[in-house]
């Protein structure tokens, strides 16, 4: 039998904090980088990373099989340290689970040690559940869209906000595209957080229709999507510089407005970041004492009721709620936007092999697609997260259109008891 590999156990703040399997990959790819020195880099740029969590419940989406692995999302508190604090937060369905809240570096590095390559959480404070105090733009960029026009949408928002008398503080996503955050005064519920992230979402894309979209169903979207949904109540966001799984390690990184015209994400990774923050500290470190009002932007979607807009559509575990239009994929109601699911895995890449052979066995068709008739999504249950892959065959001649076959792969994976 092989021994166990030893753990290694770190002073933080005067706690220890034990690192299980400390010479571990997490990143095997484009870098190497091993679950202790994760756990370095979150200790080298603490301050930002805890000023994004601090004091927030905490959801933990745990790789534990390394950043390369499937990732599942942990809402309830597991065995944890006396000192670690916890608060219980109820969620839509009626349920309700005492989460996490990390309070200092020890935390930090505790939630690391879990297998936290990323950092969620919730916009609310643990004295204060109901209320958020962050209103959160998330920019989602459809496939093909430059990153030029991410930051052209980005300045829209800027502007935005400062009419509505709110600051941004931008940061890239660690991925594709950016969010843009504002600290608000705890006063409004999730559900009035949420109407002024739409109308601001739409608001947007009347401004520049050509690059932005406001639509929920991805077979209607161009352009960048803005997320008003992330604003709704149990849904996060990845964190200041929360490390995601990307071959490259790259990092959710925040900026200064004046960067966002020049930044290029892959500049931001694990070896870049520590270096950057010890030179410049954190770009969002006054976020906190500018908190703002969202009156304007509700009367803003006042206006737009007014003007017969329906609220949209929310996320699809939500019960049906007052006002909102009829949540049925356009696709469906319209019967105009034929889809059909070609692969479904935990594994990303999988999944994107089976597209490929999807493509090679019908290749006539595939030589009409457009390139956002392929809709990669990221599917997140209660526990796991998969790619789905679906393609619209609206541009494909009936005559040639594919029949729904079995996906390939189709490992969806299966609810925990």
């Amino acid at each position: 039998m092989a021994k166990a590999e030893p753990a290694e156990i770190l002073t933080v703040n005067g706690r220890e904090v034990r690192i299980s399997h400390p010479d571990k990959l997490y990143f095997a790819r484009d870098v190497k980088l091993t679950k202790i020195e994760l756990v370095r880099y979150y200790l080298a740029i603490a301050p930002g990373a805890l000023n994004g969590i601090q004091d927030r419940p905490l959801v933990l989406k745990r790789f534990v099989h390394g950043a390369e692995g499937e990732a599942f999302y942990q809402k309830r508190a597991p065995d944890h340290p006396e000192w670690m604090r916890t608060v219980t937060l109820s969620f839509p369905s009626g349920r309700s689970a005492q989460e996490i809240v990390v309070d200092d570096e020890a935390g930090l590095a505790w939630v690391v040690n879990l297998g936290c390559v990323e950092l969620h959480p919730h916009p609310v404070r643990s004295a204060d559940l109901d209320h958020p105090d962050e209103l959160r733009v998330d920019l989602d960029p459809g496939p093909g869209v430059a990153w030029a026009n991410v930051r052209r949408v980005a300045l829209e928002v800027k502007a935005l906000l400062e009419e509505m008398h709110l600051r941004g503080w931008p940061k890239t996503s660690g991925s594709r595209g950016m969010h843009i955050y504002a600290r608000l005064h705890p006063r409004w519920t999730f559900t009035e957080v949420r109407r002024a992230a739409l109308a601001l979402s739409r608001a947007i894309e009347r401004r520049a229709p050509r690059l932005a979209t406001s639509s929920w169903w991805k077979e209607e979207r161009h352009g960048v999507f803005l997320d008003y949904n992330q604003n709704a109540k149990d849904r996060t966001t990845c964190s200041a510089y929360s490390v995601r799984p990307t071959p490259d390690a790259r990092v959710s990184a925040p900026l200064d407005w004046s960067e966002v015209a020049d930044c290029d994400p892959a500049d931001f990774t694990v070896q870049t970041m520590p270096r950057r923050f010890a030179e410049i500290g954190d770009r969002h470190a006054g976020m906190d004492r500018s908190p703002g009002s969202l009156e304007k932007l509700l009367e803003l979607a006042d206006r737009d009721e007014a003007a017969g807009l329906a609220d949209a559509p929310w996320p699809p575990h939500f019960r049906k709620m007052q006002g909102e239009a009829p949540r049925v994929r356009p696709s469906r109601a319209r019967k105009k936007m034929p889809l059909i699911v070609v692969a479904n895995s935990p594994d990303k890449n999988a999944a994107l092999a089976g597209l490929e052979r999807w493509k090679k066995k019908h290749a006539a068709a595939a030589s009409h697609l457009a390139e956002d008739d392929v809709l990669v999504d990221s599917m997140r249950g209660r526990y796991s997260t998969w790619t789905r892959i679906r393609v619209n065959l609206r541009h494909v001649p009936e005559s040639i259109r594919p029949n729904q076959e079995p996906p390939d792969p189709d490992d969806v994976p299966t609810p925990r008891k």
